[in-house]
């Protein structure tokens, strides 16, 4: 039995155990996984391989996730990508200073795998 594909999520998380868990339930989910571990890094994959959905966390070295969402939103080849942030930073403030950087939605750690999928397929078709 194969599974029909749903899509690529660019998913940027530093620590291990939040990228498994993440990968884990996209896959599960049907779709392809590329990795990243600092915003740097994702900013070259988002360019490079264009993925249909970017899922960042926010507390990373370097480059924040919030960071991370403006200069995706203002780059021509990543504009229009949608981006879910994944944080455990779950204040309200934090939401909207999310959403007003350029995510297209935000949900908060720790998060089921159902409300995974259901955000990324809301955003990502």
């Amino acid at each position: 039995m194969s599974l029909t594909l749903m899509g690529t999520v660019l998913v940027v998380e530093d620590t291990p155990s939040e990228m498994e868990l993440l990968s884990h339930y996209l896959r599960e989910g049907g779709y392809s996984v590329i990795g990243a571990v600092t915003a740097k890094e994702a900013l070259n994959k988002a360019i490079e391989l264009k993925p249909d959905v970017i899922v960042t966390d926010v507390v990373m070295p370097g480059m924040s996730g919030f960071e991370l969402c403006r200069n995706l939103k203002k780059n021509p080849e990543t504009q229009k990508v949608p981006i879910i942030i994944c944080t455990s930073k779950g204040q309200d403030i934090d939401r909207l200073w999310g959403m007003r950087q350029g995510a297209d939605a935000y949900i908060t750690k720790p998060f089921t795998r159902e409300k995974l999928i259901r955000t990324v397929q809301s955003v990502g078709g």
